[in-house]
């Protein structure tokens, strides 16, 4: 039984099997569709999810963990006489790791770690997973820390999205630049650099996108025998399946992992949003 509860927030798209393997406690963020409120993969199925995204005329909100909701979960884990480890999605992107380190200064525990991962949603959770995975195997939380602290700037995120509509609405984009690129059909390929999203390439029509993220992440990735590669998805399996026998074929990695994109990531990137992570 290993002494570090792991503990993480929804953003870091945390598959299902993963978090029941190595008991990992997720701590979900809201989404607000007008006076609705939902957790975040607690509330709503993603099916769910999107399809009230879709149907929306506003985007919704999405709003941080709170500093109490930490406190909760921190003090319930040192009650089990477990040490804390919390990885948290990037704090670019939300004031929920915020939250985490203002909870554990009013603990004033020595028990308690708070990682920003400075990455998205899976971006972030190659972290989580490394965490979880070398908490199992009996190392101890500094040395887990400093291994972690190594690799966040080695993760990489290549992702792209269906349609730039939410990136606008979410004024996470220029109106004019969205406007063109749909008319164009222009699909863009983009990055997380230092914890905010950033544009990397782009093709003409979904037809190409797949094999030219792929022809990226060989590039930044050099060789992948022996890499985890995690591939992300908002409900499009069918083509995240496709990506993925791609991905065995030419980069040859050692272990595919494939997440379903959440709705706070979600709210941001829209339905048939597709990435890829892996370590540089």
């Amino acid at each position: 039984m290993t002494k570090i509860q792991i503990i993480t927030d929804s953003m870091t798209d945390v598959p299902q099997d993963i978090r029941d393997r190595y008991r990992i406690m997720v701590v979900p963020l809201k989404v607000h569709f007008g006076d609705e409120e939902y957790k975040d993969g607690v509330d709503l199925t993603y099916p769910e999810f999107y399809k009230k995204l879709s149907e929306a005329r506003d985007l919704p909100r999405t709003s941080q963990i709170t500093p109490p909701e930490f406190l909760e979960v921190f003090r319930q884990g040192l009650a089990e006489g477990k040490e804390i480890l919390c990885i948290n999605g990037s704090s670019r992107a939300s004031g929920t790791h915020q939250s985490a380190v203002l909870a554990k200064k009013e603990l004033d525990s020595d028990k308690i770690d708070v990682i920003d991962t400075l990455g998205l949603s899976f971006g972030g959770g190659m972290l989580v997973y490394e965490a979880a995975k070398m908490a199992e195997a009996g190392a101890a939380r500094q040395e887990i820390v400093e291994q972690l602290n190594s690799l966040r700037p080695k993760v990489d995120h290549i992702f792209t999205v269906d349609t730039l509509e939410y990136l606008k609405k979410g004024g996470r984009l220029n109106p004019m630049k969205a406007t063109i690129a749909n008319i164009l059909n222009i699909k863009p390929i983009l990055t997380v650099v230092d914890g905010l999203v950033e544009p990397l390439d782009k093709v003409r029509g979904s037809k190409k996108v797949i094999h030219k993220m792929i022809e990226l992440a060989k590039q930044r990735g050099g060789d992948f025998s022996n890499k985890t590669v995690a591939l992300a998805h908002a409900i499009i399996p069918e083509k995240v399946e496709v990506f993925k026998e791609e991905v065995a074929d030419v980069l040859k990695p050692r272990e595919i992992i494939v997440a379903e994109i959440g709705c706070t990531i979600g709210t941001h990137a829209g339905p048939g949003t597709l990435a890829i992570f892996y370590y540089k």
